[in-house]
């Protein structure tokens, strides 16, 4: 899997993003969806997208990037960090991003949650993979830790 890999919006994509990301910023979260901000790496203005936060048994909270290397990945990895709002609350942040050997099991816990929204990003591979089919494709999906 490339660690390059990045899948962009296509056909009814951008609308379907625009109603989805108003969503949370009227407090309503689908399945645990949430705002994700964070300052633009050039620009320095927020960027705004809805984001899935994955919470493991553990409590230790995720955000995956099914699309891979987007644009809120570049602008989070020179931030450092971010914002994630639901309505009026707004939380800060940071992150630890989380090596390719350590996220076969938040890809997998990610697929059980959300396999049925964002599956088709991610090729064919289910929640159902093995340990070294998810390992293979980990450097395609971008994960952090939030601290």
């Amino acid at each position: 899997m490339n660690a390059t890999r990045y899948i962009a919006p296509t056909g009814i994509d951008p609308i379907m993003n625009k109603i989805f990301n108003t969503l949370p910023k009227l407090g309503i979260s689908v399945a645990g969806s949430r705002l994700l901000a964070v300052r633009g790496r050039k620009s320095g203005e927020w960027r705004t997208t809805m984001v899935n936060l994955l919470v493991d048994e553990s409590g230790a909270r995720y955000l995956v990037a099914p699309r891979g290397h987007t644009q809120w990945v570049r602008n989070i990895r020179v931030a450092g960090g971010g914002e994630l709002r639901l309505g009026r609350k707004t939380e800060a942040f940071t992150v630890t991003e989380v090596p390719d050997a350590d996220k076969v099991p938040v890809l997998r816990l990610y697929l059980r949650k959300w396999g049925w929204e964002v599956g088709k990003f991610f090729e064919g591979v289910t929640k159902d993979a093995s340990d070294e089919e998810l390992a293979a494709i980990a450097p395609g999906f971008p994960v952090f830790r939030i601290n």
